[in-house]
């Protein structure tokens, strides 16, 4: 369901890449040591772990191979893109569903690739072995479902006949501010595609986050549609 199992593993991948997401899977993650309890000689591992590590503070971070890098790489640029991006997917999603839309588990699932998304950018090629590259790859499969559900939205909009400002009511105004993260983090992503072997990441997600920027803008026309909200279009103002 909803692809759990990918999910999962994707997120451990990205919590094992200092992807700072400070989900719960990557901080129970942490193998405990033997031995160690809690101060009222309790399992250490009935409590909570901590959500800090210390280990960026001198300004670097890791990615899943294990490559030490500055956290003004482009790698993590981008990751950082991607998971903002899924945090302002997660905003839209709770407007939609306080409105009923159907399309809400569609957008739990983007967040869920999103995971993978960020497992597959944080496998630079400089240092990733074939094992890596093989457990974050990335395939076609997610991105033809992206355009079946374009499709099939589209087919019932009216015609796009004037360029449409971000409007429609909270839902699509929210996927409209998630298509615009989207286009902020195609474009760090796009950075990845290099020659340069110290920056390119062995990242096949593109297409991903591509199609994903026109499904946000469908989506957002689709949700002010059901609603009987007005979308706003631009009028060049008079001078």
């Amino acid at each position: 369901m909803l692809r759990r199992a990918a999910a999962a593993a994707a997120a451990a991948a990205a919590a094992a890449a200092g992807r700072g997401l400070r989900g719960p899977l990557g901080a129970a993650g942490r193998r405990q040591r033997s031995g160690e309890g809690s101060p009222d000689g309790g399992s250490r591992s009935d409590r909570a772990p901590k959500i800090y590590t210390r280990t960026g503070d001198a300004g670097f971070s890791s990615t899943f191979t294990g490559e030490r890098r500055l956290k003004g790489d482009r790698i993590f640029e981008a990751l950082g893109a991607t998971d903002e991006l899924s945090s302002a997917i997660g905003l839209a999603g709770e407007f939609s569903s306080e409105k009923g839309h159907t399309f809400v588990e569609q957008l739990h699932k983007v967040q869920c690739m999103l995971q993978d998304v960020g497992s597959n950018i944080a496998t630079p090629l400089s240092s990733a072995r074939e094992a890596h590259l093989k457990r974050t790859s990335f395939s076609e499969k997610p991105v033809l479902e992206l355009e079946q559900w374009i499709d099939s939205y589209s087919e019932q909009l009216p015609p796009l006949r004037a360029f449409i400002l971000p409007s429609g009511g909270k839902s699509s105004a929210a996927l409209h501010f998630s298509r615009a993260v989207c286009r902020r983090a195609e474009r760090c992503c796009a950075l990845l595609d290099t020659n340069a072997p110290d920056v390119r990441s062995g990242f096949t997600a593109f297409p991903f986050v591509s199609r994903l920027s026109d499904y946000l803008f469908v989506l957002a026309r689709y949700a002010a549609m059901k609603e009987g909200k007005e979308e706003k279009i631009y009028v060049k103002p008079e001078s």
